[in-house]
């Protein structure tokens, strides 16, 4: 259900083919939410089935036909209600908190050592979503793009994935030096 969501919320913006949509989810909307390529090519057969979506396809030379994908309007209205709906809780799995929280029994070095890793990952996507911020700005302050951007979405959920790793990178030094003190006071 939700994967359905995503994707048609991924063709307001125009149509898209199958490896667009890849291209997509691996960028615009890698900080809230992931699919593979198969999970994609599987999903949008069944929406096209349930007429939510439209495809034609495109002759190419050189290259196989593609699939060019675009919403019908019963795909905007699912989407419309989608959006009427409550949202479900965020469930998080994460297996670095799982070693955080048994790192009095562990071996607090490796701990540490996946806390930089994840700290330095953050790091690298607030670099893409900045400069995303910087692609949808085009030069304008935020006030003034947000008067002339048709979709306000995007700008919101990038907002999001940026708070998002910058608390991972604030959450991560600090369990980094909580436990660097308690290796010293050891």
């Amino acid at each position: 259900m939700a994967l359905k969501n995503a994707i048609l919320t991924a063709l307001l913006d125009g149509e898209a083919s199958g490896y667009d949509l890849a291209k997509f989810f691996d960028f615009g909307m890698a900080n809230y939410w992931a699919a593979t390529p198969q999970q994609l090519y599987r999903e949008l057969d069944k929406l096209a089935g349930e007429g939510l979506i439209e495809a034609r396809v495109v002759e190419q030379e050189r290259r196989p036909n593609k699939k060019i994908f675009r919403l019908t309007d019963a795909g905007v209205s699912a989407l419309a209600a989608f959006t009427a709906r409550d949202a479900k809780p965020t469930a998080i799995r994460d297996e670095l908190m799982l070693k955080v929280q048994s790192v009095d029994i562990g071996d607090a070095s490796a701990v540490c050592a996946a806390l930089a890793a994840r700290r330095e990952g953050a790091y690298a996507k607030i670099v893409r979503y900045e400069k995303l911020q910087k692609h949808y700005l085009a030069g304008r302050s935020e006030a003034e793009y947000l008067k002339v951007t048709p979709r306000v979405g995007p700008y919101l959920t990038l907002l999001r994935g940026l708070a998002f790793e910058r608390d991972n990178v604030e959450w991560a030094e600090r369990c980094m030096a909580v436990l660097a003190q308690r290796a010293e006071d050891s």
